[in-house]
């Protein structure tokens, strides 16, 4: 794949780029995890997908712990079908220049719908009637006398409703925003803090969603809380610790879909053996020191994206990036990269235009020493687009020619101070790949 051009933008564009020097060739994408196929028709056909790779291009996954080890050199791109990417070694992959994407919004409305139950479950009592009808069964020495126990044990199960009650959102990314519409529908007063908020977030609200000055502002008052910030180890660890448990009221209920992390378990434990806290907690994860004390605490499984739709939106979404990023040098949903979407270069047929990325570390002078480089292999920029990220840069060049000698260009490129990785949109996917840790060309 030579360049990005207008005249090469229709269906098949890969295929016209995937040719060079007369041989037909493919990239290739590990997955771990069952990905969705639905998702995974998104790679064209001759893409070569399979959990079973020596070499591959790209790395595709769900849950999986990814290992350093794990990621040969050969891979340009890793995408995660989700939102979190903890389980990815995100700082090693940025020292190599190789970018890690994440799908944002792709399982939104699953986990959305998740915490619409988990507030249900938290005001009715219906799970705990559920589990006290198993012992009415158990204990009734008739059908007639099980039918008078319900009517008489009901009471037991007296709850609340949500209209008129206070949400409070903490995290107000794309499952809070949608969180947040629907509590408004329900008649709920809603509170959001997010001190990352974007402006683009911030319209996307309803108009009737308080903004919270601070965290503990939006906890005071709420009878509810929902957690969806990511985990960033000291900042959100603990984010609702000992200290923030005592400004919230002891009859909130604690909706937790996000990360483990951010509760502190042993506080909240703490208080509860006390009595000191009613609310109740429910969250998505495994919490042994909650678990089995007679604690007001509903544990499932990891379920907030596990629906078919949130499946199939995920690796959907992450094929496309993989794509886009492998065949056109897009950077889109980066978690450690900058946004990065270069425009076509026009009115230059496809095979006069080669392109090259360049990764390195956002120092001054770098442009102009790649530039040097350039200019000594005589090579002729169409256009240059340079977008960074904190102490990473990115570099996308259309170049007038194909170089003679492109290996011995990125071999000069390599050497320059500050490069990370590099590669030619020309052949051999990606030909004459480098990166930092790595003197050979994949």
């Amino acid at each position: 794949m030579r360049v990005l051009s207008s005249t090469a933008q229709g269906e098949g564009w890969h295929k016209f780029h995937n040719r060079y020097q007369g041989k037909e060739l493919s990239f290739e994408v590990q997955t771990y995890n069952a990905i969705a196929p639905e998702g995974l028709v998104h790679f064209p056909g001759d893409y070569k997908v399979s959990p079973d790779l020596n070499h591959p291009h790209a790395i595709l996954l769900r849950s999986h712990k990814l290992q350093v080890e794990e990621v040969p050199n050969s891979v340009r791109a890793i995408a995660r079908c989700g939102a979190g990417t903890n389980n990815i070694p995100v700082q090693a992959m940025t020292e190599r220049g190789v970018p890690v994407f994440n799908t944002p919004g792709a399982n939104a409305n699953a986990v959305k719908e998740l915490v619409l139950c988990s507030l249900l479950l938290s005001s009715r009592g219906v799970y705990e009637g559920h589990k006290h009808m198993d012992t009415i069964f158990r204990e009734a020495e008739s059908p007639a006398a099980s039918a008078a126990r319900v009517e008489k044990d009901k009471k037991h199960f007296v709850g609340q409703e949500l209209a008129g009650k206070t949400l409070g959102v903490v995290g107000l990314g794309h499952i809070g925003q949608m969180v947040a519409h629907s509590a408004v529908a329900l008649g709920m007063e809603v509170v959001g803090y997010d001190p990352a908020i974007s402006v683009d977030a911030a319209w996307r609200l309803p108009k009737k969603v308080k903004k919270a000055s601070s965290l503990e502002d939006a906890l005071a008052s709420a009878d509810y809380i929902t957690l969806h910030a990511p985990y960033i180890k000291d900042v959100t660890h603990h984010l609702i610790g000992a200290e923030q448990l005592k400004v919230m009221k002891p009859t909130c209920n604690i909706m937790n879909f996000a990360r483990d992390e951010l509760v502190d378990s042993s506080a909240l434990e703490e208080l509860y053996a006390k009595g000191a806290y009613t609310g109740k907690y429910i969250a998505d994860f495994a919490i042994p020191e909650l678990h089995g004390k007679g604690y007001p605490v509903i544990m499932v499984p990891h379920l907030g994206a596990s629906t078919e739709e949130a499946e199939i939106n995920s690796a959907t979404m992450g094929a496309k990036q993989i794509t886009d990023f492998l065949e056109k040098g897009i950077i889109r949903n980066s978690v450690n990269f900058p946004e990065c979407i270069p425009p076509a270069v026009q009115d230059v047929a496809a095979e006069d235009v080669t392109r090259i990325t360049v990764i390195n570390e956002n120092e001054k002078g770098f442009l102009a020493a790649l530039t040097t480089v350039l200019g000594d292999f005589n090579c002729n920029i169409l256009q240059h687009v340079n977008s960074s990220r904190g102490g990473i840069a990115y570099n996308v060049i259309d170049m007038a020619n194909v170089p003679e000698n492109p290996m011995d260009l990125q071999r000069a490129i390599s050497k320059v101070k500050g490069v990370k990785s590099s590669r030619f949109m020309m052949g051999n996917p990606g030909t004459f790949f480098h990166v930092a840790d790595d003197s050979d060309f994949a």
